[in-house]
């Protein structure tokens, strides 16, 4: 079973405190969609919404077609995994995976059967007759969706399920979650303010600030062309560059006769405007000194990952990071040299903060 959701004007409201504010959104059958911001940007909420664990104060949620304003949160036919795991101690995974079932008095048979196909697409055959003491965190998280598998719902919830594992196992769960979504083809709505799980597991991401939607696109989309400053920051690890300066004919003055070239295609719309200038680490390279478009950046740290490095240091007294896959050598306190890909850089209006 799939489902469409869909959500029309959704305000939230707690007293005089806006947490959302005019949400629309559609998610489509079979969709994985992740909800992504920082704290605070009322992610959780709209999926606590969604599942009816909170009530909007305006507007409407439908799923499947049908009006679920008033409809409880047992009757709507979704799974939520949430970030503790919540299980019960004293049951074994098999009875933890199925005990939704046994309150509903289905059929032992039945039960069983379903539990063994949850716990055959999580590996989890093996564990269903130890305690969850027994098991690992990762281990732990799969048993929640499991679950929440079993129930199988039209539309799983997910409220960043992953926050209390270690960075491996992270990486290992978010594939198992892909997976998931690859074999069962169900809608997930999945809520993380980590903006690699969200590029690695949507297929849509909606980037939320303030309770209000910034963006809604596929993660390339949002990665090449970012609505606003905003959100060109909050995609991308590690983050964009921003250099504040002011455009001219001949380029974009940031210092005392200083300028970073100006992409012909900006130069009517940006003309005379103070701006944001945007560029991502990895679309700054390191070059010659005596290269015409070579630019002096001091150094202050360098990270090496074995890979790559990211170099952070000064451009003209501005703060920025270089991501390069090439062992510079470089060490804090010298002086390199780099040149800036204007293809791929973005220009952004300093008042509205929107892409130019």
């Amino acid at each position: 079973m799939m489902a469409e959701i869909t959500l029309e004007q959704i305000d939230k409201r707690y007293g005089n405190v806006e947490v959302l504010r005019d949400i629309n959104l559609t998610i489509q059958d079979g969709e994985f969609v992740v909800l992504v911001g920082p704290s605070g940007c009322g992610k959780s909420t709209l999926l606590r919404t969604i599942a009816g664990l909170e009530l909007a104060s305006s507007g409407d949620i439908h799923i499947d077609n049908k009006l679920m304003n008033d409809v409880p949160p047992k009757d709507r036919d979704i799974s939520m995994v949430f970030q503790s795991y919540a299980l019960y101690p004293h049951l074994t995974v098999a009875r933890n995976m199925g005990f939704s079932l046994e309150i509903k008095k289905r059929p032992r048979a039945e039960i069983d059967e379903k539990v063994r196909r949850a716990a055959e697409i999580l590996s989890l055959s093996h564990l269903l007759e130890r305690r969850p003491k027994e098991l690992s965190g990762g281990q732990r998280q799969r048993v929640a969706m499991g679950r929440a598998i079993v129930r199988q719902p039209k539309v799983f919830l997910f409220d960043e399920p992953l926050s209390n594992l270690d960075a491996q196992l992270r990486g290992h769960m978010r594939v198992e979650i892909k997976k998931l979504h690859q074999q069962m083809n169900n809608t997930i709505v999945y809520v993380t303010h980590d903006q690699v799980e969200a590029m690695t597991l949507a297929d849509r991401i909606v980037v939320l600030n303030h309770g209000v939607i910034q963006q809604v696109g596929t993660p390339l989309e949002l990665y090449d062309t970012p609505a606003n400053k905003f959100v060109a920051s909050f995609i991308g690890s590690p983050p964009m560059n921003f250099i504040e300066g002011q455009t001219s004919g001949e380029g974009i003055s940031i210092g005392d006769n200083i300028q970073l070239p100006l992409n012909p295609q900006w130069a009517e719309q940006a003309s005379g405007r103070e701006v944001i200038y945007g560029i991502r680490p990895e679309n700054i390279s390191l070059a010659s000194p005596d290269a015409a478009d070579a630019h002096p950046l001091q150094v202050s740290l360098v990270e090496p990952t074995g890979l790559s490095e990211l170099i952070h240091g000064t451009l003209y007294g501005h703060d920025i990071m270089l991501f390069t896959t090439r062992r510079s050598g470089a060490r804090a306190g010298e002086t390199i040299f780099v040149a800036l890909d204007n293809r791929r850089a973005m220009l952004f209006d300093s008042i509205s903060q929107k892409r130019v």
